[in-house]
């Protein structure tokens, strides 16, 4: 095996899940200490979604409140690091990157096609432009970790399937 692809293999699981954990739970101090940057996101976010008829969509006790997002992204850091040092775990590192995926392709769509756009904070995008890294490498967790994947959605697929009696 080439000593190139062993060492990528084995340390670029690591790279991702500090990035992707640093960037999540960074954000959580502004996320649930309200922070004005927070209320200006959210609360654009929450008039747009008022225009449409769904008021307090993302209001502070709204379904996509900062608390709600800020928590999937705490559940989805301590998912990551605990597949990282825990090798027999390592399919949460999958389910981390699945929630990661999922928090990060909803702040992508709500920069891209909202009236909130890329540079709601006058950050020159980097808010977006974090949003978008993380995102990517989200997605490449969840290729490094696909046999987990689907070890976990067999799981789960189990769990939900309906029990059929055996035939006599």
């Amino acid at each position: 095996m080439n000593p190139v692809s062993t060492i990528a293999g084995r340390w670029a699981p690591r790279v991702i899940t500090v990035f992707t954990a640093a960037v999540f739970l960074d954000s959580l101090r502004f996320k649930f200490t309200n922070h004005p940057n927070t209320q200006e996101i959210f609360g654009r976010l929450d008039a747009w979604a008022t225009s449409f008829g769904a008021p307090g969509l993302f209001d502070v006790t709204g379904l996509f409140s900062q608390y709600v997002i800020g928590t999937g992204e705490l559940i989805a850091s301590s998912l990551l690091i605990a597949g990282m040092f825990l090798p027999s775990y390592r399919f949460l590192q999958a389910v981390g990157a699945a929630i990661g995926v999922a928090i990060m392709s909803g702040a992508i769509s709500f920069h891209l096609f909202t009236p909130l756009g890329v540079d709601p904070n006058s950050d020159g995008g980097g808010l977006f432009v974090a949003a978008c890294f993380v995102w990517l490498g989200s997605v490449s967790m969840l290729i490094l970790r696909r046999k987990e994947l689907s070890l976990v959605a067999g799981r789960l697929s189990a769990l939900v399937r309906p029990h059929m009696p055996a035939a006599a």
